[in-house]
């Protein structure tokens, strides 16, 4: 339930009544107060109740844990999410078994759930929030790995004296690429293509 409307003789009793059916505090909840209620002559007569519309407040970043946790059970992995937060960056690290499901072919199935994580947390926040999805480390050791790519890549060029071009990635990944290579004096990097098949080229200089 998220969402109940309650009455009361006045405004404050109304609340009251309606934040112990969703089981949740005033801080939790967004209330629109329908009718201030009318007090009857001597307390008797003509008078009307208070009626007011509470709700609980989503939370962005619990929303989208939910949807990825419930993600995870229809694909059939058990997991369990931990977040960290600092400010609009979210980041959920995603445990348990079966964690190869969830990252797909080179990060694929993750990059797709991050997206989709992103999309379900912007559709109810105020304000943007970027959400990092990472599994295993998985992160870290795909950082590594392009960096070693990077610096392969880059000789290639150098080796036949042409651009060389990389598979289409997402923006996060192409960062990896541009950064590892950013203080070469002998090869350039930079970005052809549209998204989602934006991909990075690497030039001699």
């Amino acid at each position: 339930m998220r969402e109940v409307e309650a009455t009361g003789q006045t405004v404050e009793e109304a609340i009251e009544s309606a934040l112990s059916q969703l089981n949740i505090t005033k801080e939790e909840a967004e209330i629109d107060v329908i009718d201030q209620g009318k007090k009857g002559l001597f307390g008797l007569f003509g008078g009307r109740p208070a009626v007011v519309q509470v709700k609980k407040a989503v939370d962005p970043v619990e929303e989208a844990k939910n949807f990825l946790l419930s993600v995870a059970r229809e694909m059939g992995v058990e997991a369990s999410i931990e977040v960290k937060r600092d400010g609009r960056d979210v980041e959920f690290n995603i445990s348990g078994e079966k964690m190869a499901l969830l990252i797909g072919k080179r990060g694929q199935t993750l990059n797709a759930l991050q997206h989709l994580s992103q999309l379900v947390a912007n559709r109810v926040s105020g304000q943007f929030i970027t959400i990092l999805l990472d599994a295993e480390n998985y992160r870290e050791r795909r950082k590594q790995t392009l960096t070693t790519l990077a610096e392969r890549l880059a000789e290639k060029a150098l080796r036949t004296n042409r651009s060389v071009s990389l598979e289409p990635m997402p923006s996060y990944e192409r960062k990896v690429i541009h950064s590892a290579l950013v203080d070469s004096k002998r090869v350039d990097t930079h970005s052809e293509g549209r998204e989602p098949n934006r991909y990075i080229v690497i030039a001699p200089k």
